[in-house]
């Protein structure tokens, strides 16, 4: 069994073992690799969140885009950096990978608000 710090801190090394490789890597299978590994990271991460939500589902907005959509969107936005900082390495590539990245921060600092890791009491299930 891994202790929770490492266990809290496996999707993100996930996602940074994913961008660095991509960065770093020229092979067409190397940058497939590290594609996947960045959208498992992100997919375990995305569970997680759904999974701590703490806020009531009526007090829920309802968007016009699907769940699944909204759920990626932070990590397509970092995703779109790296893709910038790997392509685009002078001249205003710089400055867009920057703003992706620092936007995809953000959306997920703002969810963060409502998701919180706690363990739950046998009055919260009764039927368990």
């Amino acid at each position: 069994m891994l202790t929770k710090p490492i266990y809290e801190i496996l999707p993100v090394s996930y996602m940074l073992i994913g961008a660095t490789s991509l960065l770093m890597l020229d092979q067409g299978y190397a940058i497939v690799f590290s594609l996947v590994i960045f959208t498992l990271g992100a997919k375990i991460y995305t569970m997680r969140s759904q999974n701590r939500r703490t806020d009531p589902l009526k007090k829920r907005k309802s968007g016009t885009l699907p769940r699944s959509v909204y759920d990626a969107t932070p990590f397509v936005y970092l995703l779109l950096a790296t893709l910038v900082f790997k392509l685009l390495p002078s001249g205003i590539g710089p400055v867009i990978g920057i703003v992706l990245m620092t936007y995809s921060v953000y959306i997920l600092a703002r969810r963060s608000s409502n998701r919180h890791h706690c363990a739950h009491s046998a009055q919260e299930y009764p039927n368990i």
